[in-house]
């Protein structure tokens, strides 16, 4: 009997099994270090109160930003030709705290820059409307903000013995951009019985907060003043004029 053999064996399993365990547990940790998350104003700002090791970034447009921001932020346009190449500089080693006007754009900078090695990074659900209607503080960077329509304004506005559409967009909103033309064809097409309103949600922070509208695009249609139907996300010819039988 190779009693030789029966010695190693045993040795060879057990060194297999420890490097198995060990890889195993190496990996776990790792995926425990790197996170990608969204979370809600609340917890958002209780990190940010937590601790100050952070890298706060609004990735709307200038414009968006001037308008208002939270305190110490900075401005990285997720829409702007040289966005990768400045989140690189970062230090991916740091925890990133990211936030844009509803949660899309930061939802996909903060994928993107999971894949380019950042390991911390916690995404605001609802974006600044959300902050906003949660009466949170911001700073701005301008004084001179053009003001929207109060709501006394839009109850006007909406007024009509004619079908009203408001359409609450952004200059930056990529769907707002794509549904333009559909809602504008329609328009024309009804134009004896329907009036198409645009609404610009960056204007009309105020009016987007009273009516507790925390995305875009948004579409309400009212008939004698009267909201009668409502969508939020784009929508197609078809759909719109299959659920509001115009």
């Amino acid at each position: 009997m190779n009693f030789k053999y029966f010695l190693i064996t045993p040795l060879l399993f057990v060194s297999t099994f420890l490097a198995s365990c060990q890889s195993s547990s190496n990996q776990n940790a790792s995926n425990a270090e790197s996170i990608n998350t969204t979370i809600s104003v609340d917890e958002f700002e209780k990190k940010l109160n937590e601790s100050k090791d952070y890298l706060l970034i609004d990735v709307r447009t200038p414009e968006e930003f001037m308008g208002g921001h939270l305190q110490n932020s900075a401005n990285i346009n997720y829409n702007a030709d040289d966005f990768s190449e400045r989140i690189q500089k970062l230090d991916k080693t740091r925890t990133i705290m990211i936030y844009c006007l509803s949660g899309g754009r930061s939802s996909d900078a903060a994928s993107e820059m999971s894949k380019l090695g950042f390991n911390k990074i916690y995404n605001m659900k609802g974006g600044i409307i959300a902050w906003r209607n949660a009466n949170k503080p911001m700073v701005t960077t301008t004084n001179t903000i053009e003001k929207g329509m109060t709501m006394d304004e839009f109850t006007k506005m909406v007024t009509s013995d004619k079908y009203v559409l408001v359409d609450f967009n952004a200059v930056w909103c990529k769907p707002c951009k794509e549904m333009m033309p559909i809602l504008e064809k329609i328009a024309v097409e009804k134009t004896d019985k329907l009036l198409l309103k645009k609404v610009d949600a960056d204007i009309n922070k105020d009016l987007m907060q009273i009516k507790k509208i925390e995305s875009i695009p948004y579409l309400e249609l009212y008939k004698n003043g009267k909201l009668i139907w409502t969508h939020t996300g784009f929508i197609d010819e078809k759909t719109f004029l299959a659920e509001t039988k115009l």
